[in-house]
């Protein structure tokens, strides 16, 4: 527990370090671009299929802008995942020079070997998300929660995954998350809760990966400790 908590509350003290200030300035960028391409698409669909006059026309726009705003909030988890890669190098490095200077450097899983493994998590939570999303228009209470259990396993293991791949193969990374299940998802489970409060969540792909850094060398058998 108490590396789960140290793990989600160092990276609040290096945002104001340089190392952290231009991958912060890409994770907001890139969500906001994100989030603004999905809302137009989904927006311009939801305008085409109900085209027309009249007050049904109107309701129908009305319910659909409803619904987009509600997919966008909540495919924000998938999101996230597929732009945190762009950065991941960035901030690992960061937290590493301050706190861990006496790690290797780092020689993992291959950037297509991480990238591949990214887009099929990514692409997993989203299919997952879409599925749930009905639940949260038509029973709220019961949605909510089951996107945020989808949001805490996705974030805990797509970060941990990405940060371990740093300095071991992708199998390996697998393994080693599987051996620390329950600190990964407590890291996951901070994590989803800063993606559901606005403004913060746009900080979330940086968070992510810095607290995922820190995990990784507060745990037994850590990839640091491993390569050592």
């Amino acid at each position: 527990m108490i590396a789960v908590i140290q793990s989600l509350t160092l990276p609040f003290g290096q945002l104001a370090d340089r190392g952290f200030l231009l991958p912060l300035l890409k994770a907001i960028l890139g969500a906001v671009i994100a989030f603004a391409g999905v809302f137009w698409l989904a927006d311009a669909g939801v305008a085409a299929l109900t085209a027309g006059d009249g007050w049904w026309s109107t309701l129908a726009r009305l319910f659909g802008a409803a619904l987009v705003l509600v997919a966008s909030v909540w495919l924000f988890v998938p999101v996230t995942l597929a732009i945190a890669g762009l950065f991941l190098e960035e901030v690992a490095e960061a937290v590493e020079a301050k706190h861990y200077p006496w790690l290797p450097p780092a020689d993992g899983a291959s950037v297509l070997a991480q990238g591949w493994a990214g887009l099929v998590l990514a692409l997993k939570v989203l299919g997952l998300t879409v599925i749930v999303l009905p639940l949260v228009l038509m029973l709220p209470p019961i949605g909510v929660v089951l996107l945020w259990v989808i949001g805490a396993v996705s974030l805990g293991y797509g970060f941990f995954e990405a940060v371990a791949q740093r300095r071991m193969s992708v199998a390996d990374s697998v393994v080693l998350r599987q051996r620390w299940k329950w600190p990964v998802l407590g890291v996951g489970a901070g994590l989803a809760i800063m993606a559901s409060v606005p403004g913060l969540n746009l900080l979330v792909p940086v968070l992510g990966t810095a607290a995922m850094t820190h995990l990784m060398q507060k745990l037994p058998g850590g990839a640091g400790r491993a390569s050592a």
